[in-house]
C-alpha cells in the first residue's frame, strides 16, 4: 500500500516541477477582500468577511466571528 514515489530532478533552468500549479491555494483570483486569512485562535483559513479583529496579547488579531465554535457549527450544519 505504498504510494508511488515521484522522482524529480532540477532542470537546467532551475525548475524542478513541470506540472505544479503556480500560486497559493489560499489566494483569490478576483479581489483582495475575497482572500482568506487564518484565525489567530483556531488556525483555520476563513474568508475575511467571517473574521473580526480582537485585541489579543497587545495586538489586533483576526479571529472568527462570532466565535470559532459557532462558525464551525454554522458551516458544518
Amino acid at each position: 500500500m505504498a504510494k508511488n514515489e515521484v522522482k524529480t530532478t532540477v532542470e537546467a533552468d532551475g525548475l524542478r516541477y513541470r506540472s505544479k500549479v503556480a500560486g497559493s491555494p489560499f489566494t483569490a483570483a478576483g479581489s483582495f477582500g475575497a482572500a482568506t486569512m487564518s484565525c489567530f485562535l483556531c488556525g483555520k483559513h476563513r474568508p475575511r468577511a467571517s473574521l473580526k479583529t480582537r485585541k489579543l496579547l497587545g495586538k489586533s488579531q483576526a479571529v472568527c466571528a462570532p466565535s470559532c465554535r459557532e462558525l464551525d457549527a454554522a458551516i458544518n450544519g
